[in-house]
């Protein structure tokens, strides 16, 4: 039933607008949810008296349909009509890896309008992090295939330009994604902000891709972008550690996931009231045992 003009003229009671409105009025984009579920594991150690190196990882899987058959994407799928967003994006991530009960919080929505091929689609991206030592991967659904990736964003050129009323800043991105059997994924991506007259715009585009499916290259890098923001002024960090943890296992999660080496002595004082000193040492062989902690989950109320 349509509203005609005169009945829209007169004043409706919201029951009887809701009786006489047509939801075909305005198309309609599909909805999707995409999960990015990073962990931190050691590399492969050399030296069993030297403490291994850490390594940031995303979980990709490959894509057994069309659109982008055989490529790698993040998992993630369609929201049906009668769930939310998390609790699709929690399906999914269960539906095509096995992985449930995790931590995962919304990221950002993307809405370009020839971002799938298929349709007009708009995906709400969420960050997920967990202990990979706790998680049994095993690709199911439409994936052929789901592995971890190690992941690398790097800045390798940066330009500012100025204009009549601001500036104009470019950074381009290398992200590189480096999976078993030699297997390498990588993009460039272009992000640029323009200030004029006070206000300022933000946009991202990818300049090159290999392999990873959709405007997923760009969602990895804005993760990673968020990830290094947050991790300096809240404790989502701990979500990637294992119950007991040495300060200095902790530290490398934190340097891994920055891109830099940090002070001990001033990260230790940073993160000195997030953790809890145990009465349990390391056994690890070849190694001095060491103090282990815990994630004080009391530490905000501390620290007022």
């Amino acid at each position: 039933m349509e509203i005609s003009e005169e009945l829209s003229k007169k004043s409706l009671t919201e029951q009887e607008f809701l009786a006489a409105y047509n939801p075909e009025k305005y198309e309609r984009p599909s909805i999707t949810v995409d999960t990015l579920l990073f962990t931190v594991t050691d590399q492969e150690k050399g030296n069993y008296r030297k403490l291994a190196d850490k390594e940031l990882k995303i979980l990709m899987i490959k894509r057994g349909k069309h659109p982008f058959k055989g490529q790698w994407a993040l998992p993630g799928g369609f929201v049906q009509i009668d769930e939310s967003l998390e609790q699709a994006a929690a399906r999914e991530l269960k539906e095509e890896t096995n992985i449930d009960n995790i931590y995962m919080e919304q990221l950002y929505t993307w809405g370009d309008v020839q971002r799938d091929p298929r349709m007009r689609v708009i995906s709400t991206s969420y960050i997920g992090l967990a202990d990979s030592k706790s998680l049994i991967i095993k690709a199911d659904d439409d994936a052929d295939d789901a592995t971890w990736f190690t992941v690398k964003c790097k800045l390798y050129e940066e330009r500012k330009v100025s204009t009549p009323d601001g500036y104009k800043l470019e950074k381009l991105y290398n992200l590189i994604l480096s999976g078993e059997d030699e297997n390498v994924l990588n993009a460039a991506i272009r992000k640029v902000k323009v200030i004029e007259d006070k206000n300022c715009k933000i946009y991202q585009e990818i300049v090159q891709s290999n392999e990873i499916a959709f405007d997923h290259a760009k969602i990895i890098a804005y993760a990673i972008e968020r990830l290094r923001t947050k991790i300096e002024y809240t404790d989502i960090a701990f979500n990637l550690m294992p119950e007991l943890f040495t300060l200095t296992e902790l530290q490398q999660v934190y340097e891994v996931i920055l891109d830099t080496e940090l002070l001990k002595a001033n990260f230790r004082r940073k993160t000195s009231h997030m953790v809890i000193e145990t009465n349990e040492y390391t056994k690890d062989a070849g190694h001095r045992p060491s103090k282990l902690f815990r994630f004080n989950t009391n530490w905000q109320n501390e620290s007022n």
